[in-house]
């Protein structure tokens, strides 16, 4: 009996083991595949004489890719939201910009989702250089969004689709409130905060917005709606309130106009040209040249093929500029890309503050804040480095608010670009309550304690007035810490600071003026001015991140193969267009919120440097 139960087992063993080891094998055939189809259909990097660029940004402008493509993605494909790297994209124009070869430049926002005003700037200041060097810009889309028009408007050229519109809504601010709602469910919500502008809160404490926040977002927002409308009435020649004209003709009575929405849009001055997809093909290739195998449209090099066909692997060593990219809410201990981690972050401006052959470091910010200590965290590691002889400075993305300004005083220097979102210096605490609730429920809470503070962690009992003075002075402490800490940092007093505190939000140009940030200027010229102070004529930038494994190297770098396509990319992004002014405030909301109700036995309150509606349109 007992030699035929161990004939069975291990029978059944070997089928296991052939299971096994035929299943990763199939893994290992697949992988093979696909490299080897990639080497196959690997595109031909050389670049011929009277080519345009080819630019078809994807999804949002980002400082940094929001995350690292697995076995399954490379195999099956990613449902995640493309991306596009700012920084790649730029450096490619300002190349390309020198070029000979590249005479002109093609740019599709079919499927450019967005990014913000400021990193959109950004990519208009090297859509301005390639420009100069007298190489023209033809922009098309079927339908533009307002930020995809945005980046058309640095184009010489401007196609639309005859069945097209230019959506322009302006910018807005609107939330859900739950006051009322907490009441029907009897949750509450302790709210300790500092500063009136500190609105980041007021969605549990109101049913609308208050004045002091209506005030200061309709002040952000019109600072922005003003550069947003400057910008494109500059780029196309327009009167000053020519934005504001057009929109008001798309939106009056339909049977009242006489032309259509693309009809509208052209006699608005906004764009050139109104015909078909196949004629904008064919208007292209007689204006940048056509295809040498198909007639009926351009010759162009994509971007990316571009920056792969001119780098050059044999490059003389120069020296060396930092840069780290810190963008996501602020969290404490180590976090993955898509939030600072103030552990995480830390150890990375420590490699570069070890690292010799820096002369200098940047690290980009593009955060709201969030944890007041992982935030004080980042700045001590700032300092040290500093006192370590690596000089740094901060460079601010779209936003760089509460705790991601509170992060970058320790910096050399601070620079903004006129619509960075930044400032909202203030602090504040949520708590939530259910004991009401499980009441309804008959579920009730008793016990015994030794002091006033025993039933502190209890969220099934009412937090008890000692408690709420405990928390409310932890958040009067931090907030009174913040102000000290700006005020050394900037060469002012905690009094001057409080003034322009309090959680208002500036824009970056304001900021400048309030004595918040240096200078004004895009990660470009901030990098180019840090070259200057260092007297380095040639150098190199050298990003800093977290280092990936051997495999994840090899699953980047074959998505990237395999996602090369030197034409166009249909069918993507579909809806995303409608959220792009919503998702970072959705993102933000659910990490505060998550890390808020982490509240445990032997834990502090989660205190926060953070501005929820710090999110740039």
């Amino acid at each position: 009996m007992f030699k035929f139960i161990s004939t069975i087992w291990n029978t059944f063993w070997k089928i296991i083991t052939f299971l096994r080891t035929s299943f990763f094998n199939l893994i290992f055939l697949l992988i093979l595949v696909v490299i080897i189809t990639s080497i196959i259909n690997a595109p031909d990097n050389s670049i011929p004489d009277q080519t345009a660029l080819y630019v078809a940004p994807e999804g949002f402008l980002v400082d940094e890719l929001s995350y690292t493509p697995s076995a399954a993605d490379l195999l099956f494909g990613s449902e995640r939201a493309p991306e596009t790297q700012l920084r790649e994209l730029i450096d490619t124009i300002h190349k390309a910009a020198e070029d000979k070869r590249i005479t002109a430049m093609v740019l599709n926002l079919n499927h450019f989702t967005g990014g913000g005003i400021s990193k959109m700037e950004e990519l208009g200041q090297a859509l301005k250089l390639f420009k100069e060097a007298s190489k023209p810009i033809y922009a098309y889309a079927d339908n533009y969004s307002q930020q995809q028009y945005f980046l058309a408007s640095y184009a010489d050229t401007i196609y639309m689709t005859d069945m097209g519109n230019i959506l322009l809504t302006g910018f807005g601010m609107y939330r859900n409130y739950y006051l009322e709602a907490s009441e029907k469910l009897s949750v509450r919500f302790h709210v300790f905060r500092v500063g009136d502008y500190k609105d980041a809160v007021e969605p549990y404490m109101r049913n609308d917005m208050s004045d002091q926040s209506r005030e200061h977002n309709q002040r952000w927002l019109a600072d922005l709606w003003r550069r947003y409308s400057h910008v494109i009435t500059n780029n196309r020649g327009l009167e000053d309130n020519a934005i504001d004209k057009y929109i008001s003709a798309v939106a009056s009575t339909p049977s009242v106009r006489k032309e259509n929405l693309s009809e509208i849009a052209l006699l608005s001055g906004l764009i050139d040209e109104v015909m078909p997809r196949n004629a904008i093909k064919k208007s292209l290739a007689e204006q940048v040249g056509a295809d040498k195998d198909d007639k009926d449209t351009f010759q162009s090099v994509s971007y990316k093929i571009y920056a792969q066909a001119t780098q050059n692997p044999f490059a003389e060593e120069k020296k060396k500029i930092g840069l780290i990219v810190a963008s996501g809410v602020i969290l404490d201990g180590h976090r993955d890309k898509g939030s600072i981690g103030g552990d995480s972050l830390s150890e990375l401006i420590k490699q570069a503050s070890d690292d010799d052959s820096l002369e200098a470091l940047i690290i980009r910010v593009n955060s709201g804040g969030g944890s007041a200590f992982a935030s004080e965290v980042l700045r001590q590691e700032i300092l040290s480095a500093k006192e370590g002889g690596l000089p740094v400075y901060i460079s601010m993305g779209s936003m760089a608010a509460s705790g991601g300004y509170w992060m970058s005083t320790a910096a050399e220097e601070i620079w903004a670009t006129p619509t960075t979102l930044t400032g909202s210096i203030g602090v504040w605490g949520l708590i939530p309550n259910v004991s009401e609730s499980v009441k309804r429920l008959g579920i009730h809470s008793d016990g015994v304690g030794t002091g006033l503070l025993s039933d502190i962690y209890n969220i099934d009992r009412p937090l008890s007035q000692s408690a709420q003075n405990l928390i409310q002075s932890g958040v009067n402490d931090v907030y009174q810490r913040f102000l000290t800490i700006v005020a050394d940092a900037r060469g002012s007093d905690p009094t001057s600071v409080n003034e322009i505190a309090g959680g208002r939000v500036w824009t970056g140009k304001t900021a400048k003026a309030l004595g918040l940030v240096d200078k004004l200027g895009s990660l470009h010229d901030t990098i180019e001015a840090v070259a200057k102070s260092k007297s380095l004529a040639d150098y190199e930038i050298k990003l800093i991140q977290q280092p990936l494994s051997a495999m994840e190297e090899i699953m980047l770098e074959l998505m990237q193969q395999v996602n090369f396509e030197g034409a166009e990319k249909l069918e993507q992004l579909k809806l995303m267009a409608k959220l792009q002014n919503t998702l970072p405030f959705l993102d933000s909301m659910q990490a505060l919120l998550q890390t808020a109700l982490q509240w445990e036995e032997g834990q502090q309150a989660s205190t926060f440097a953070h501005c929820l509606e710090c999110y740039a349109p």
